[in-house]
């Protein structure tokens, strides 16, 4: 089935979402979990589902992937037919845009365990946080990137706090925009922000488009429009 702007995976119905979390049965691997949202038909996809498909070639993508720039990178991934205009995968995709884009910027890492890395840790960050934590899944995908190039552990000193630091500045943007949710849009501001703090902090300068224009407006029914900055029709 085509996806049809924000709907269900399985028949296309629009998504609802609950207050409180209900345990619903996965209509594809059929696990039972607790989730917030379901189709108004009843069908529940979970976020291990849900991203599956859309990152299980991540690994061997970033390996092979020369560019400086993150948003190209992650526009390159938004367009295959996998990957959801919304959805937990964004929690993975922003951070390891950023570490491929970083890589091939000079910066000194080693991209294979820090993408198998990025995998594990984006793949815990559960779907709807942003409404339901007040914490959007991809300023936390920043923060993990941070903490990938830097090698911070809880105990760390300096490196602690510019992790957290990162997190914080992406969120700051994103909650300065305002709602309803758009991963693409949220995306897109945590990348402006985690190349500008990569910049002042490591020296390490990721190309960036002079204009970032979305093209997934048409699949999201509660697209900002002209209040999103990405907005098509906004500016030349």
């Amino acid at each position: 089935m085509k996806e049809q702007k924000e709907a269900c995976l399985i028949c296309g119905a629009e998504l609802e979402y609950f207050t409180e979390a209900r345990e619903q049965i996965c209509a594809i691997c059929g696990d039972r979990k607790a989730t917030n949202a379901c189709c108004k038909n009843g069908h529940f996809v979970c976020d291990a589902c849900h991203m599956e498909q859309g990152i299980k070639e991540l690994l061997q993508y970033g390996l092979e992937e020369t560019s400086g720039n993150p948003i190209e990178i992650i526009q390159k991934w938004m367009g295959q037919e996998q990957i959801h205009m919304h959805g937990p995968e964004h929690h993975v995709l922003v951070g390891a845009a950023l570490l491929i884009a970083y890589a091939n910027s000079g910066g000194k890492i080693d991209r294979e365990r820090a993408l198998q890395e990025m995998q594990e840790r984006g793949r815990a960050v559960p779907g709807g946080i942003c409404g339901f934590w007040g914490c959007c899944g991809s300023a936390v995908s920043s923060g993990i990137f941070l903490s990938l190039i830097t090698e911070t552990t809880p105990f760390s000193r300096e490196t602690w706090g510019l992790s957290n630091q990162m997190t914080s500045r992406a969120l700051s943007r994103i909650g300065k925009t305002g709602g309803p949710r758009c991963c693409k849009r949220s995306a897109f501001l945590v990348i402006e922000e985690a190349a500008s703090f990569a910049e002042e902090h490591f020296g390490v300068r990721m190309q960036l488009p002079e204009r970032i224009v979305c093209g997934f407006s048409a699949r999201n029914s509660e697209c900002l429009g002209v209040r999103c900055p990405f907005f098509k029709g906004n500016g030349a």
